[in-house]
């Protein structure tokens, strides 16, 4: 019998008691009754306690499995099974059929030997329903349990992150939206420089063009008139082409949609961004000084906003080298290099520099130390470069200045530059 007695001091306490009758040898009847009793409340609650996880296993959003000593699965609860599309009675898949092939791999080389080690182990990966269909993205966490014998045994819970997978998302295309609109900006305030740079080519060609005119007029009396003519056909090929190039390269830049990430060389990078920028730092007598070995490693990233960003750096340098030195001329580095696994692009400017205090503020929306400047110009780059899993940082520079450095991931393996 099972029963609870109320403590003096007012809780209950929960007692078990087992009895046995003592009967007479001959007649058989009863003669004492033997009882004992113990106290069982500990069991009780123990037994409570988990009658109530259970429910919450049971009812938990989050998907929980529990896997054995040999690695096996086996619990599903419902939420694991609503996910990976499992009828009730279909039998528990092995955990290699929903995961992806790298995070397996991955849990079998670190996973559970780090589970053991310190309990926890956790990963972002996506389940694949074994039947088919989305995977799902999910943040993994696997806790590592010693049964009373000392056999182990884990819990894998899983958490459902496809609402935090389209916040980002669309954190990503509002972030992309106002790039775009600072490039059209950006182009706005370069408009100068870039018909400078569509008109040179199209003079040569009308020039070109009319000294070919000429030729040909003369083309019976002059012997050497069909040669010239080939020589200004083949000049007006080349200034047209390039006019050609200038348009492509503003056209790409004006690119708007889904960022492309892909492997890069950041050299060719760099020169387009130094391009773009070159009539307005040649108007300012700046020199823009590149330095990039010839062996640096490719980087993943979107072309169009890492060229934006270089393009902002190297404006600020511009302008910042054009106040500190009026009607002189200055000049500004732009290197690149691998540093601790991670490519390193600085823009160093001969600016007269940025107080200490103030060097982590120039990035925070709308701090602005121009007249006529919106402040967002470093903010967006800094998010820009983040998004690509890197950093941007402002240092002093050695020799004065400011020096903008900005660190991003190599590209993977099986990526090739494009």
């Amino acid at each position: 019998m099972t029963y609870r007695i109320r403590h003096r001091d007012g809780h209950y306490l929960w007692f078990e008691t087992a009895s046995r009758g003592i009967r007479e040898t001959y007649t058989g009847s009863v003669v004492e009754v033997v009882s004992v009793s113990r106290d069982i409340t500990a069991r009780v609650h123990a037994e409570e306690n988990r009658r109530r996880l259970a429910e919450v296993v049971e009812a938990n959003t989050d998907l929980v499995l529990f896997i054995d000593s040999q690695k096996r699965v086996t619990f599903l609860n419902p939420a694991a099974r609503r996910a990976l599309q499992l009828e009730q009675q279909q039998p528990v898949p092995a955990l290699d059929e929903f995961l992806p092939r790298d995070d397996w791999a991955r849990l079998a080389c670190e996973g559970w030997s780090t589970a053991e080690q310190c309990g926890v182990w956790n990963i972002d990966s996506r389940l694949q329903p074994p039947g088919g269909g989305a995977a799902l993205p999910v943040s993994l966490v696997l806790l590592a349990h010693r049964a009373a014998g000392g056999e182990r045994y884990y819990s894998l819970v899983a958490r459902d992150m496809s609402e935090r997978e389209l916040r980002e998302t669309q954190q990503r295309r509002h972030q992309d939206e106002l790039a775009h609109t600072a490039r059209l900006v950006t182009l706005g305030e370069l408009a100068s420089g870039i018909a400078h740079e569509i008109n040179q080519p199209l003079a040569a060609v009308v020039n070109y063009a009319c000294a070919s005119q000429r030729y040909l007029q003369s083309l019976g009396d002059n012997p050497q008139a069909g040669e010239r003519i080939g020589q200004g056909l083949a000049r007006i090929t080349e200034h047209a082409n390039h006019a050609a190039e200038v348009i492509k390269r503003l056209r790409a830049f004006l690119r708007k949609g889904q960022r492309r990430m892909q492997a890069l060389d950041l050299s060719e990078v760099a020169r387009g961004a130094v391009r773009l920028c070159a009539w307005e730092a040649n108007s300012c007598q700046v020199a823009i000084e590149e330095q990039f070995p010839d062996n640096l490693p490719p980087a993943y990233v979107d072309r169009v906003l890492l060229e934006q960003v270089l393009l902002n750096l190297l404006r600020n340098a511009i302008e910042a080298n054009r106040e500190a030195h009026p009607d002189h001329p200055s000049r500004i580095e732009l290197s690149g290099a691998e540093v601790a696994g991670e490519l390193c692009i600085r823009v160093q400017d001969q600016g007269s520099g940025v107080a200490e205090a103030e060097l982590e503020h120039i990035f925070a929306p709308f701090y602005t130390s121009k007249a006529e400047g919106l402040g967002l110009g470093l903010s967006m780059s800094r998010s820009i470069i983040e998004g690509f899993g890197g950093s941007l940082e402002a240092l002093a520079g050695e020799g004065g200045g400011l020096c903008l450095e900005c660190r991003l991931p190599l590209a993977r393996t099986e990526q090739h530059p494009e």
